[in-house]
């Protein structure tokens, strides 16, 4: 090979060489290889968590204990100062709350138990900022409830008109429908274990979670263990309460700590059965990544539900206590007095009976006017 040739050959390599790593994004004209800059990448910082908007839960707060009063709110950089005129003719009081930026915990000192004074939850809350409106009962029975009465279409279409008509009387609360399905009875017999309790199928239950998606709603999933324990129940449904739409119901009325049969007697329900669902519940939030659950806790006499000042709300789970009792509403609105407004946790619900409410003498059901004038108005509102 001549002389000229290998030098043709040597230039020839030397050009492929350069064309081929300026090309490929190895080497650069400046001399630099991109290889060995590549560790100076741009790092990207996620923005922060979306946190609560404590100020805007605060004065919601203030607006549903529904105090015949006058809100009034300034804010400067750091505060918001609400006055609120407790009875306009005398006196106000004033309450300062953080505002959203600042750092400290608001703290209202109200001239009544209500707004409860507790935890803030965490970002995503469905309390108090909507009103949940609850069909309740089973599929497999026409006597325990709504849900077991109708087809499911016209089942739907019911809880919708519901639904729009607590939307109607509350414009300021947005209202969410939900399928609150009692997923452990109380039986009247013993059953196999003897327990008198009857677990549904997961069939039943997946059809309580699509009822919901077609509606945009959640689901609430209750507990009437009989002689079984919420301890053994709750972790059964672990499954669906890992999902972020399934909230938690628990039913005192059918927890036979006494060991007494079902219906033969009012059942109860302490605080520590509470606790140990609300820190349950909360374990899965955090393990999951969820928004709060919501636990509901039925109550129409004093003893079904004891110690309730220990009951502890968290920042993953929100507790709500609904009044169980059918009556006229005179009758029903002072039960709501005697074992919900009194006896403050966090929430509170009320039930409407589309049968029993309707007996004789009065024949009628409560308004959603009528209930919203309750104090505090509630935050949970149950169709049977």
């Amino acid at each position: 090979m001549s002389g000229l040739s290998v030098c043709i050959i040597f230039i020839t390599a030397a050009y492929l060489f350069v064309y081929t790593n300026i090309f490929s994004g190895d080497y650069d004209l400046s001399g630099k290889n991109h290889a060995t800059s590549s560790s100076a990448q741009v790092v990207v910082v996620p923005p922060p968590p979306p946190t609560l908007d404590k100020v805007a839960y605060d004065l919601k707060l203030i607006q549903i204990a529904n105090y015949p009063v006058v809100i009034v709110a300034t804010s400067t950089a750091s505060t918001t100062h609400i006055n609120v005129n407790l009875s306009p003719a005398t006196s106000s009081t004033t309450f300062l709350i953080a505002s959203s930026t600042a750092t400290s915990t608001a703290k209202i000192p109200p001239p009544k138990p209500w707004p409860v004074q507790t935890v803030y939850p965490n970002y995503g809350a469905l309390l108090p900022f909507n009103r949940i409106v609850a069909y309740y009962g089973n599929f497999l029975s026409t006597s325990m409830g709504v849900l077991g009465q109708y087809p499911p279409d016209e089942m739907l279409r019911r809880l919708a008109t519901a639904t729009a008509e607590w939307q109607a009387a509350d414009p300021t609360t947005p209202a969410i429908p939900a399928i609150d399905y009692i997923a452990v009875t109380a039986q009247g017999s013993a059953g196999a274990d003897g327990k008198y309790r009857a677990r549904m199928s997961d069939t039943q239950l997946d059809k309580a979670v699509a009822l919901a998606d077609q509606v945009h709603g959640i689901v609430i999933l209750e507990l009437q263990v009989g002689l079984s324990d919420v301890q053994t129940e709750l972790p059964l449904l672990e499954k669906y309460l890992k999902m972020p739409q399934v909230h938690l119901a628990l039913d005192p009325e059918f927890s036979m700590h006494s060991g007494a049969k079902p219906g033969s007697v009012i059942g109860t329900m302490d605080a520590t059965d509470i606790n140990f669902a609300a820190n349950y519940l909360a374990q899965l939030v955090r393990e999951n990544n969820l928004p709060p659950k919501i636990i509901v806790v039925h109550r129409f006499t004093t003893r079904m539900l004891t110690n309730y000042r220990q009951i502890t709300p968290l920042p993953e789970v929100q507790m709500v206590i609904d009044m169980d009792g059918w009556s006229i509403p005179q009758k029903k609105v002072k039960t709501y007095l005697d074992v919900v407004q009194s006896e403050p946790v966090q929430f509170t619900g009320f039930k409407l009976f589309y049968k029993n409410d309707l007996a004789a003498p009065v024949k009628r059901m409560m308004t959603p006017t009528e209930v919203l004038k309750l104090q505090p108005q509630p935050s949970f509102i149950q169709y049977q």
